[in-house]
């Protein structure tokens, strides 16, 4: 088990003057900056911190007199149809929060297993996919897909403190934490409610605190995963008894669970994962979880993964990531409302937002087979905007449009010229496994199948 940290070093870090001015810097740059608090005062309207919210900050942290304000609750609208629940802190919280975070990190990061990715430094979800298709590339057919029920909501305090304890001993640390746990919501009906469960989403503390809950689930696999040996050919041993072996990719609460056996074997992970769970308070999500086989595919983070039939071959087949059409319809959605803000701006600001939304959802999604993808948006986004073009200048003909905005037949505006999707370059992301630089811990040893 690993030893708990000196109880004198963890507090006198959290109101050191370095930490606060550091944790005040990422809240500040933040692009949750302009949102306020209950307190009503938004991190960017704060242009002194260091003359006077630091300061005070440090003193009531040193002498144990700080107490959080309640989270403002706001609801925003999801894909599905549902909404996701938002705790805004307010800016002298968040800044004691990233400093706790600060401190708090390194510590579980030495702990934290390398098949977790979401919420973490130096790792992304392409790391998540590119591990999926190694081992589905290699016996590993069987897929439990699950996603945790309402995960930032429902855990139980007492459970994530007794992990949190596993590390940090210092109990002003740790008393910290659990103010932030306890500290209420006020919802938007302006109804004050205690928070008996769960970790407010949106919070700079949340995903670190939401990592250690379930890090309960890494640490079941990683002992399954050490019990089938640490050599490939002994796991291919273990196979070829009839026995399943079996490994995790986690994504925040999203995760998948690879199997190399029978649908039977992954049946009962199913039910082995629930259990594991439970105590935390966490559920799985009867609506998301489920199985299946990789030649049946499933989706994940935005990719469907899938095995199929190479072209050109008859038998030859290979598991293939593209995106997703839900991933698609989300852009083209995008796309749609940029389009349809209107036409009292000039076509440069209207470009400027579809290069900015587009250039982020290529880049995502350029590691994987989308050239066909890219090809369809090319000439959706085309369309959308020579639409806009048309409704803007309704008495101009195509002679006048394509002199004025359209050279080559692709909208430009002076200096900015639409991005081109179908010129985006498709390269294969590079499998990296436990060898992840981190900045704290650099250097560990890839994993094999």
């Amino acid at each position: 088990m690993p030893r708990v940290v000196d109880s004198t070093i963890c507090n006198n870090l959290v109101y050191d003057r370095a930490v606060l001015v550091v944790a005040w810097s990422r809240v500040r740059s933040n692009r949750g900056a302009r949102s306020a608090g209950v307190d009503k005062v938004a991190p960017r309207a704060i242009t002194s911190a260091t003359e006077s919210l630091l300061p005070t900050l440090r003193d009531e942290l040193k002498a144990q007199s700080f107490r959080p304000l309640p989270v403002r609750e706001r609801y925003i609208p999801k894909a599905n149809g549902k909404s996701r629940r938002l705790g805004i802190a307010t800016a002298r919280d968040r800044t004691v929060q990233a400093a706790l975070k600060l401190i708090l990190e390194p510590i579980w990061e030495a702990d934290f297993h390398p098949y977790s990715y979401g919420f973490r430094p130096n790792r992304r979800a392409q790391d998540a996919v590119a591990e999926i298709f190694n081992f589905t590339s290699n016996e590993y057919e069987w897929v439990l897909e699950a996603d945790i029920e309402a995960c930032f909501d429902e855990i139980s305090h007492p459970a994530l403190m007794d992990r949190v304890r596993r590390r940090v001993g210092d109990k002003r640390v740790l008393a910290l934490v659990k103010a932030f746990l306890k500290a209420g919501i006020l919802s938007e009906d302006g109804v004050a409610r205690v928070t008996a469960t769960g970790t407010p989403q949106g919070g700079i503390l949340s995903p670190l605190l939401a990592n250690i809950a379930l890090s309960v689930l890494d640490d079941y696999f990683a002992e399954a995963w050490a019990g089938f040996s640490k050599h490939p050919w002994s796991r291919q041993k273990h196979r070829q008894k009839g026995l399943p072996t079996y490994r995790i990719v986690r994504y925040a609460d999203d995760f998948v669970v690879l199997v190399a056996g029978t649908r039977l074997h992954a049946e009962q992970l199913l039910v082995e994962v629930a259990a594991v769970l439970s105590p935390m308070g966490l559920r799985l999500s009867e609506e998301k979880t489920g199985i299946c086989h990789i030649d049946e595919g499933f989706e994940f983070l935005g990719w469907r993964i899938q095995r199929q039939v190479k072209r050109g071959s008859e038998k030859t087949r290979f598991v293939y990531t593209w995106p997703s059409k839900k991933a698609l319809a989300s852009i083209k959605a995008r796309v749609r409302e940029i389009t349809r803000q209107g036409t009292n701006h000039p076509l440069a600001h209207l470009l400027g937002q579809l290069n900015i939304v587009l250039r982020g959802w290529t880049n995502y999604f350029r590691h994987g087979v989308s050239a066909a993808t890219f090809g369809y948006l090319h000439q959706f986004t085309w369309r959308r905007v020579i639409c806009w073009l048309r409704s803007k200048y309704r008495r101009a003909n195509w002679k006048e449009l394509r002199r004025r905005h359209l050279p080559g037949w692709w909208p430009t505006d002076g200096e900015v010229t639409l991005f081109d999707t179908e010129k985006v370059a498709i390269t294969r992301y590079r499998f990296r496994g436990a060898a992840i630089p981190s900045p704290w811990e650099p250097g560990r040893q890839g994993v094999r199948r």
